[in-house]
Formats: structure tokens, C-alpha cells, sequence
């Protein structure tokens, strides 16, 4: 298994395993659900958007940081 392959793979059951905590709020009886919102809107929900950008658009970003590391080097050298 190559590296970026390892790579997604690791992504995808990080996007996963945190929406499964997402699923529990989402069945919750709504009494519960004050003790899920805090974890769920400020670790939860962060995570598994960032984790899914990451897989949709990273060779994009990571495409743009490869850019502007060789022009800083360049500029750099000059």
C-alpha cells in the first residue's frame, strides 16, 4: 500500500468514526440533548468537515502549498 492511499484510508474512518457521535445526537430523545451539543458542535462537526474537505479538495491545497513553497524558495535563492 502506497503512502497516499494510506493516507485516505486513514481520513475515511476518521470521518467515520466521528460522525458515528453525530448519529447518537441526531436519535437522542431531546431531553439528552444538551449534554451532546457543546462535543458535538465544537469537536465533532469541525472534524468531520475538515476531514471531508481534505478528501474532496486536498490535492487542490496541497497543490497550492507545493506553489508557494517553491516560489518562496525561489525568491529566496535570488
Amino acid at each position: 500500500m502506497n503512502r497516499d492511499a494510506n493516507k485516505r484510508s486513514v481520513l475515511r474512518w476518521i470521518h467515520i468514526i466521528f460522525g458515528i457521535p453525530i448519529l447518537g445526537y441526531i436519535y437522542s430523545p431531546f431531553e439528552d440533548l444538551q449534554y451532546y451539543a457543546r462535543s458535538i458542535r465544537f469537536v465533532f462537526v469541525p472534524v468531520i468537515v475538515l476531514s471531508g474537505f481534505w478528501m474532496w479538495k486536498g490535492h487542490v491545497i496541497r497543490r497550492l502549498i507545493s506553489k508557494r513553497s517553491l516560489s518562496i524558495g525561489k525568491s529566496i535563492q535570488n
